[in-house]
């Protein structure tokens, strides 16, 4: 008898999920130790991973607000990945910041910064040379114009005060 495959859900799948998990645990009615293991489970995949995110890091959920720490702890040990999209979202929120500070959104602001404070929080929880080795390949993109991150940086068409503003929220996760 083999073991059975680890569950890969969609990235809307995965929003779906995580969104009834974080309903129930706000309930009282998923513990902290469960809803660690559930997340541990989401996160080993990619798509898992982003879908979480997208809905503790942007919902309204208070999760990221007040991390339990079985739930710090399993992204802990979910190690780069989480470490990447964690950085990835402190630079699309921070550029989105910007661009809805710009066309006078506040509203889109303030949940763009909200998610910004929610992506630094939760890096300094992370394993910290991995995050700092992933903040320091963004730092040079951002700041430098140099390495892996530029074209990740150009995909989304980020101009200099956008970019500016990524090497603030950098520095900011280090003080």
């Amino acid at each position: 008898m083999t073991a059975a495959a680890p569950l890969e859900p969609s990235f809307p799948q995965a929003i779906e999920i995580s969104g009834q998990w974080l309903a129930l645990w706000e309930a009282g009615e998923l513990s902290e130790e469960v809803l660690a293991d559930r997340v541990a489970e989401l996160v080993a995949s990619r798509d898992g991973a982003r879908g979480f995110f997208v809905v503790s890091l942007a919902g309204d959920s208070p999760l990221m607000d007040r991390l339990p720490e079985p739930v710090a702890l399993q992204l802990r040990l979910a190690g780069d990945p989480v470490v990447d999209l964690t950085v990835r979202n402190l630079a699309m929120s921070t550029a989105m910041a910007v661009h809805h500070q710009r066309s006078g959104d506040a509203e889109q602001q303030a949940g763009s910064e909200r998610v910004q404070r929610r992506s630094s929080e939760l890096l300094r929880l992370l394993e910290p040379e991995a995050v700092k080795q992933r903040l320091e390949t963004l730092l040079a993109a951002s700041r430098d114009g140099c390495g892996d991150d530029v074209v990740f940086l150009e995909r989304w068409g980020y101009d200099a005060e956008q970019k500016s503003a990524i090497s603030e929220a950098i520095d900011a996760v280090a003080d």
